[in-house]
């Protein structure tokens, strides 16, 4: 199934939490706390201003971000966990540069 948001709303796939304290306490799901960081999956296609002009969202599929600790709504499409909120929930783009880059490498 394939699923594309409204308006300006996106797609996020969250990041994958710690399950190790940095002390190596393991942390059991009930107290692990969601990371705010994840993934754009998909985007709208933007919000009409008061003319009726389209504004496209500044995002595209592929960034990753960091977003607002209760954003939007958990959905589960074709078995994935996804959120689909609002733009406006989205803090801002996570750029890595220097050594984060070449780790991702």
């Amino acid at each position: 199934m394939t699923f594309r948001p409204l308006h300006d709303r996106v797609v996020i796939r969250r990041a994958e939490g710690d399950t190790k304290s940095k002390g190596g306490i393991v942390i059991p799901d009930s107290a692990e706390e969601k990371p705010q960081e994840g993934e754009f999956i998909a985007v709208g296609l933007g919000s009409c201003d008061e003319n009726g002009k389209l504004i496209p969202l500044g995002n595209k599929a592929a960034d990753t971000i960091l977003f607002c600790k209760w954003p939007g709504t958990e959905v589960k499409i074709d078995g994935e966990e996804l959120l689909i909120m609002k733009e406006t929930d989205v803090i801002g783009i996570v750029e890595k540069t220097g050594a984060a880059a070449k780790e991702a490498a």
